[in-house]
């Protein structure tokens, strides 16, 4: 029938599209994509194209877009884990490839510090190595030997333990060993903060503060490194396989790092502080609250609003709030605490601070 709609919504499954109040978490869908990641996508599904050659051209562009050697495009952050720990293990060896998990005879050890350990590090295991913990350059230096793969640092930590990205790095380099950074939820700014400490790899999300593809991840570094990670993933028939960076998603995320490099941060930067004084304007006129704007870390960068206020004054926990939020219309999520919640502005879109300031005033007003 002319005019009929051909595709299902959420709305035709009956599941409830949300507000984003709490940042990039894939659970909730990590981003919204740009609309030129949106169109380049559409062009890129017309055509048929030979994968090597695509990510030949593309991982050259991506380098010089961010200032560095080579970049790869993969099904994710935690894929580029995978990969990365497998070119490592294995290197571009056929033989050794397509014995993975299967290490036995190969370098299957990966050196970490304790406080980078993270839920992400089965992205890592899942290569067939051991994780060793190192907590100072000492022990990294005797851990050190044969076996040794990978020097592995979780970015969001950087500043955490012991040794630093930077000693880490020239330990590697020192006895031949990659050092390569998950940062996935972190700016991908060029040049390259992690790549200058002497990294060999770093690996972010491309669907976070990319705004690109939520199937997509990009790595940046050392052109051999990558190409070898390339060969241990889709299309080639190695562990990887599985981890399918398609054409749509590799032009999407090419046509989201063309934007970063363009876009007006600083702008963005105020329109989050703006979005926050709209809600704190609203809740500030009810007993005992009170808010205060947070400067972010290395994930999820953009200020947030912290809100509190004394039970005895307004009987409401933080989490009840919340759970009113997400059951109402439209649908809210928001960060919560007994005493209060907070606001992350990074991927709202615009005019839902509005939104959100009036729901929040019905639901403390109800108290």
């Amino acid at each position: 029938m002319s005019g009929q709609q051909t595709y299902p919504t959420y709305a035709s499954l009956g599941v409830r599209p949300l507000i984003n109040c709490r940042g990039t978490f894939t659970i909730i869908s990590g981003s919204l994509i740009l609309p030129q990641v949106r169109q380049a996508m559409v062009e890129a599904s017309k055509h048929y194209v030979h994968l090597d050659e695509l990510m030949e051209v593309v991982g050259a562009r991506l380098g010089e877009l961010m200032q560095c050697e080579w970049g790869l495009v993969t099904n994710g952050c935690a894929a580029a884990l995978c990969q990365v720990t497998a070119a490592c293990v294995a290197g571009t060896d056929p033989k050794n490839m397509v014995r993975l998990p299967d290490t036995t005879g190969m370098k299957n050890q990966v050196l970490v510090q304790p406080s980078h350990r993270h839920v992400y590090d089965h992205a890592v295991r899942m290569v067939g190595v051991e994780i060793i913990e190192v907590e100072t350059l000492a022990d990294l230096e005797a851990a050190l030997s044969e076996r040794t793969a990978m020097l592995l640092v979780f970015g969001d930590a950087a500043e955490r333990g012991q040794i630093s990205v930077a000693d880490m790095a020239a330990v590697g380099q020192r006895h031949g060993v990659p050092t390569f950074v998950d940062a996935a939820a972190e700016r991908p700014d060029a040049p390259n903060w992690y790549l200058e400490q002497g990294a060999d790899a770093v690996a972010y999300s491309g669907g976070k503060c990319l705004r690109g593809p939520q199937a997509s991840g990009l790595v940046l570094g050392r052109k051999d490194l990558l190409q070898a990670a390339f060969l241990n993933g889709a299309p080639h028939h190695a562990l990887g396989r599985p981890m399918k960076a398609g054409k749509e998603e590799i032009m999407g995320l090419l046509a989201a790092v063309e934007q970063w490099v363009v876009r007006d941060h600083a702008a963005e930067w105020r329109e989050w502080e703006r979005r926050l004084e709209v809600i704190a304007d609203a809740v500030k006129k009810f007993p005992s609250v009170v808010t205060q704007v947070n400067q972010p870390g290395r994930s999820n960068v953009a200020p947030n609003l912290a809100v509190r206020w004394n039970r005895a004054q307004l009987a409401l926990s933080g989490h009840e709030l919340a759970h009113q939020l997400s059951a109402g219309k439209p649908r809210i999520e928001v960060p919560a605490h007994e005493n209060g919640f907070g606001i992350n502005p990074y991927m709202m879109e615009p005019g839902e601070e509005e939104v959100v300031a009036r729901r929040v005033g019905v639901v403390l007003s109800a108290v």
